[in-house]
């Protein structure tokens, strides 16, 4: 059966498959969600998502990372740093995110995502309990001294415009699911200390086991 979209498309029909959701996590044995991770530059997104997506490969449990910064190098290609591009640049992650999550993979998106009206806008593509939000609540005095790519460096000397947290807002979530916080400017180690990368992942996947969601199978 087809569904007509409404709105300015209205010559495009749904074209619905017998083979749903549900088919496809009995099929690998694991839920489909999102894991949205949002934070200044600096705070530790992608370091997270790397030690998240191993801890849940270790539990035998399918992941993939969406980057705010990989995806410009291929689907968001197009975009500028202007802030409707930035906008777009969300909103198609959010898009694609929801994608992965109907075939049944759990996707974890690693990106600034400043607003919270954006952010708000793809935890409502999915159904409730598959968007997961995770703070880093990390100050921008501690992301500035971190600093690892030389980008606040940068704005602070006028070479970039409209950067996070310099000439440019973040809001940070009110509604989050997790927060995970770590001030030490030296970023993050591998060790057993409060910062380590990998406790901050088990805090993510303890909440996903007290939630009730797949163990492995």
């Amino acid at each position: 059966e087809t569904q007509q979209i409404d709105g300015t498309q209205k010559n495009i029909v749904w074209h619905a498959c017998p083979i749903t959701k549900p088919d496809r996590q009995e099929l690998i044995k694991q839920k489909g969600f999102v894991i949205w991770i949002t934070g200044l530059s600096g705070s530790g997104k992608s370091s997270l998502a790397c030690a998240l997506s191993r801890a849940l490969y270790n539990l035998g449990k399918l992941s993939y990372i969406l980057d705010g910064d990989n995806v410009r190098h291929g689907l968001n290609s197009d975009l500028s740093f202007k802030a409707e591009d930035r906008a777009e640049n969300v909103r198609r992650v959010g898009e694609v995110a929801k994608l992965f999550a109907d075939a049944g993979i759990i996707c974890i998106a690693s990106l600034i995502s400043p607003y919270r009206k954006e952010r708000a806008a793809c935890r409502a593509l999915l159904p409730e309990g598959d968007f997961i939000e995770v703070f880093m609540d990390v100050p921008l005095h501690v992301c500035e001294a971190r600093d690892p790519k030389g980008l606040y460096k940068r704005a602070r000397a006028g070479e970039i415009k409209g950067f996070t947290g310099i000439d440019d807002p973040y809001e940070p979530p009110l509604n989050y699911e997790i927060v995970i916080q770590n001030n030490k400017d030296k970023g993050f180690s591998s060790s057993s200390s409060s910062s380590s990368l990998p406790e901050m992942a088990d805090i993510v996947v303890s909440y996903l086991d007290q939630n009730g969601y797949p163990k492995p199978s």
